[in-house]
């Protein structure tokens, strides 16, 4: 049955095939009545005149029309054409094709500012200091739209004493300064809840940091605990007639390995009975352990410790407070008001990032060093890739100084503003700091501000030295951050609880400054425009609310403030 005639037969006539299609009327024409080419024919290559070659070439083109054969022969009539053009062509003018690399797989940035910066010296130079104190007094225009906010976290006013203790809570809190300080704050809010007496958390010592520093040391001991007397119960040791059940030795203990975000009703479950049983349990590690979806007596808690209790300890507030009364004499320009930035270009985030800048064979053998020395094995392992190019596509890489400098000013921070530097060790300052300081030539560090004898009691502990960083950054009028982590979160959202809701906090989107970056070509005005509207949309968001699962460390309102044109207590504080 033809392919045309799939139904069965009706005893009708199947209905005949479509005819073949006719050939193109250029072959048609040079047909004889026998449908052949005539060799008579003007057009057959027969005619008077014609060469024996000419002929034999016509026939052969024309075995080739009738066959159709001209698709089998086509490459090989290519390659034949290319080897004769080879061959009339000298090898040594051979043009050669160049690909643009794949987008973020070239640090383009030193090209970028070398054509930026005729243009943004120009601009800069029509801006005086009068200009300059008024867009630094002018940046945050977006006010929340119910009003200002304050804080509004109470302290218990009971007078009757905290019920009998369940048992004593002891946590090691893990990682830097501000990981750290998530573990007080969780520890602090899991021992109310409980009705345990937490034990003063034990900071632990990370290869990383190499910071043995103890919760004294960076913070006023009797100040968190008097803070928080009436709320929790809080001491610096276990009782010994407790401690030689378990033969004097914590390891004993029985701890508890918790998943990270663990709901409050977990601990209530599962963590409560046995505190009951043993009267002593261990929680290690312990930093990230609590959900921050949680009830408000919680949650107050959680706010009471981190922005009331915790305050740093006196060497380290005297000496940070010193240094923000320089940066507002260094400022007195820009009336007293300077800008702080976190950069993150250490040698250990720029390995870990596995990001390539421009430091050639000696930056990459530093990195493998790096890598090996912090994460052995971890970059190392079969079958992973790494691509540059996509993590700095994405917004992963951690900005260079040269980076910030060309963001800050496309944002409209001219030459004469006041930067503040928090960073520990820059990654081969020497040269990467170069343009960051022809930029804005009045960037101050802690190092630059404090003599070496200031800074001696603090210079080999990482975690003081960021305390000293995180003071100075708290007070500045705009708080920019470059890469993440735990130091910026826990300062934006301290900077909302301070300045009325709004976190005065200049984050930028990574990706498209990756993008940007990766353009040498644009102007400045495109550029100067989009990082203006960049900025802009840093102000809208200075004023968001938590919303369930977000950081209440990040995220303040509402849950630790409360409207300011509010005369009753916030939810948190009623909660108490």
């Amino acid at each position: 049955m033809h392919a045309y005639n799939r139904l069965p037969s009706s005893g009708h006539s199947s209905p005949s095939p479509p005819p073949s299609p006719l050939r193109s009327p250029r072959l048609r024409h040079g047909r004889s009545k026998t449908g052949r080419f005539s060799p008579g024919h003007p057009g057959a290559g027969g005619g008077v005149g014609r060469t024996a070659a000419q002929r034999l070439a016509w026939s052969f083109l024309s075995l080739l029309l009738r066959r159709q054969g001209v698709f089998l022969f086509a490459p090989l009539i290519y390659i034949s054409g290319m080897l004769l053009y080879m061959g009339s062509a000298s090898f040594d003018v051979v043009p050669v094709i160049k690909h643009r690399p794949a987008p973020g797989s070239v640090y383009r940035s030193p090209q970028l500012y070398a054509r930026l910066r005729p243009e943004m010296d120009a601009d800069n130079s029509s801006a005086d200091a009068l200009v300059t104190s008024i867009q630094i007094s002018t940046i945050w225009k977006i006010p929340y739209k119910g009003g200002e906010w304050k804080p509004c976290v109470n302290r218990s006013s009971q007078v009757t004493g905290l019920p009998e203790s369940n048992g004593f809570i002891y946590v090691e809190a893990n990682g830097g300064l501000n990981q750290q300080r998530t573990s007080v704050c969780n520890a602090v809010a899991v021992a109310g809840y409980l009705n345990a007496t937490l034990v003063i958390p034990n900071f632990h010592y990370h290869s990383i940091w190499k910071d043995p520093s103890k919760f004294k040391d960076i913070y006023d001991e009797e100040y968190f605990i008097s803070t928080l007397k009436n709320d929790v119960r809080i001491v610096d040791r276990i009782p010994e007639y407790l401690m030689e059940r378990f033969g004097s030795n914590m390891s004993n203990v029985h701890n508890f390995r918790i998943k990270a975000w663990s709901s409050i009703q977990y601990y209530k479950d599962v963590v409560l009975p046995k505190l009951l049983e043993e009267k002593v349990i261990r929680i290690s590690p312990f930093a990230n352990r609590l959900s921050f979806d949680a009830p408000p007596a919680v949650q107050r808690l959680r706010c009471l410790a981190n922005y009331e209790a915790l305050r740093f300890s006196n060497p380290l507030l005297t000496i940070g407070e010193s240094l923000v009364e320089r940066m507002r004499k260094r400022s007195a320009i820009n009336g007293g008001k300077y800008v702080s930035v976190h950069l993150r270009f250490e040698e250990d985030m720029v390995a870990f990032s596995c990001c390539v800048f421009d430091g050639g064979e000696q930056e990459r053998e530093d990195m493998i060093a790096a890598r090996e020395r912090g994460w052995k094995g971890k970059f190392t392992k079969p079958g992973r890739v790494i691509r540059p190019g996509a993590i700095r596509i994405n917004g992963k890489c951690p900005l260079t100084p040269l980076e910030v400098g060309l963001m800050l000013r496309g944002m409209g921070f001219t030459k004469n503003t006041s930067i503040f530097l928090a960073s520990g060790k820059i990654y081969n300052a020497e040269k990467t700091m170069a343009p960051l300081l022809e930029m804005f030539p009045n960037l101050h560090t802690k190092e630059t501000l404090a003599t070496e004898e200031e800074l001696a009691p603090f210079k080999n502990y990482s975690s003081r030295m960021a305390a000293i960083d995180y003071t100075v950054c708290l007070h500045s009028e705009a708080f920019v951050t470059t890469q993440g982590g735990n130091f910026p979160h826990f300062l934006l959202g301290h900077r909302r609880y301070l300045y009325g809701g709004h976190a005065k906090t200049i984050k930028p989107d990574k990706r498209k400054l990756a993008l940007l970056f990766d353009n040498p070509n644009i102007g400045w005005k495109s550029f100067k425009r989009q990082l203006l509207n960049m900025r802009a949309n840093s102000d809208s968001k200075g004023v968001e609310i938590k919303r369930p699962n977000d950081s209440i460390y990040s995220f303040p309102c509402p849950d630790c403030m409360c409207h300011a044109n509010k005369t009753d207590n916030s939810r948190s504080s009623s909660a108490a």
